[in-house]
């Protein structure tokens, strides 16, 4: 089966960082199990400070279904998630630029290599 790599952004409240950080640290169960339920594999989150001082987030992991948006709103639904969502949300700055709808702005792939094609 093949798969879709996503990437995403955010800003990181400066005053909510720590917050965010140590709730990452102790993802609840229930959000794990439902991001699998999903078919969503190899997440990971990365920070980085910027020259400027601001903190950014970066999402990157793998869909392995065939019906993203199904999956998406199967994930929105579950009050498990929401209430993981309610926590981390006030630690976020979205950016001015993302799309309407999003909450993290996508980003798009310019390249990737998997190893296995030399």
């Amino acid at each position: 089966m093949s798969h879709k790599r996503y990437g995403s952004v955010i800003k990181v409240r400066p005053e909510k960082l720590k917050e965010y950080v140590e709730l990452h640290e102790a993802v609840w169960p229930e959000v794990l199990k439902m991001i699998a339920e999903c078919n969503i594999k190899n997440y990971s989150i990365y920070l980085r400070q910027f020259d400027s001082g601001d903190y950014f987030l970066f999402s990157h992991f793998e869909y392995h279904g065939t019906d993203y948006q199904a999956d998406m709103a199967k994930m929105a639904a579950d009050p498990n998630t929401q209430r993981w969502w309610d926590v981390c949300k006030p630690c976020h700055e979205p950016l001015v630029s993302r799309q309407e709808g999003e909450w993290w702005a996508e980003m798009e792939e310019v390249f990737f290599f998997s190893g296995t094609t030399l």
